[in-house]
């Protein structure tokens, strides 16, 4: 049991409160910026109180960023990259569960150790794949002479190129394994009782079916609690779609594009900054994984924790 003294419980919510204020201020900071015109914004002392522009501000960042088709890829990216993470860390864990053979351990470790990877150190050959993701075809053709040998068959030279940049699946493919999905799958897999799986042997089921028909509706706290995490992840993406991106006209990211509004004063040496704008267009960016978390709490929650079948 664990002891509860006044003091202890005093400590505890003057923690939470220093904790709740660290994590509240920048958000009203950058809520009251968003309420200002550009004067009041840059003038000293700084404004504590929010003011009355606020609408005014989401409009103007709405037009200068043209968030209307931002908006709509970004939404796209985010849930075709969570279902496709929930489709392969099921597959990948279930494989590694429930099909007994040598490697199986040797697959789970290779791919948890990519959680150790920082995303500086993949990004480099990962557009390198997606600039031509047929190169590696193209370059085992070539050391084993198969090109050669069409080549002089034929007079024909196979060169194989599938471009990924400026396009959904450029943005959507590299992002959609999961390391973290596997574990909490596979976590959860080893929790299923043996007897469940001998029953469904018995009833005929394929390896599919059980997949299909028993595990899937059983893990619906997991997916929620991987769907929420995935989908905050894909939203606020902003590194690669930086690099495979450059036709933002067409397949920017709102992320991205909080870079048009970044202050005339640091990007060409001159003017005013408009941080009414760009914390009004932050705002925006906020609202949809804000109402994800909100809505999906309390299956978030109950994913994370529950081990009850």
């Amino acid at each position: 049991m664990i002891e509860r003294t006044p003091v202890l419980n005093i400590l505890t919510h003057f923690i939470l409160a220093v904790g709740f204020i660290l994590l509240f201020l920048p958000l009203w900071i950058a809520f009251v910026a968003a309420t200002h015109t550009i004067q009041a914004v840059n003038s000293a002392p700084v404004e504590l109180w929010p003011g009355n522009q606020l609408w005014v501000n989401m409009q103007e960042a709405w037009v200068k960023s043209d968030f209307g088709q931002k908006f709509v890829n970004t939404l796209i990216v985010a849930v075709a990259v969570v279902i496709g993470k929930i489709t392969i860390a099921a597959i990948t864990a279930f494989g590694i569960v429930f099909f007994n053979h040598r490697l199986r351990m040797v697959i789970f470790w290779l791919i948890f150790i990519t959680l150790m990877l920082p995303l500086e150190v993949r990004i480099v050959p990962t557009y390198a794949v997606a600039a031509n993701a047929l190169l590696p075809f193209q370059k085992l053709m070539d050391w084993t002479g198969l090109t050669w040998l069409i080549e002089s068959a034929s007079g024909i030279r196979v060169a194989m190129e599938w471009n990924l940049l400026n396009s959904y699946t450029g943005l959507i493919l590299p992002l959609i394994a999961t390391a973290t999905g596997t574990f909490l799958y596979r976590q959860f897999f080893l929790t299923i009782p043996d007897e469940l799986v001998e029953a469904a042997k018995m009833d005929g089921s394929g390896p599919l079916r059980f997949l299909w028909d028993i595990l899937i509706p059983l893990s619906r706290t997991n997916i929620a609690a991987l769907a929420t995490i995935m989908f905050v992840y894909a939203w606020n993406q902003y590194l690669w779609p930086l690099l495979v991106i450059t036709d933002r006209a067409n397949y920017g990211l709102v992320v991205v594009e909080l870079r048009t509004l970044v202050p005339d004063s640091l990007t060409t040496g001159g003017g005013t900054p408009t941080w009414h704008l760009a914390m009004a267009a932050t705002l925006m960016i906020m609202i949809p994984p804000i109402l994800v978390v909100i809505f999906m709490q309390r299956w978030f929650v109950r994913g994370l924790i529950n081990t009850d079948k």
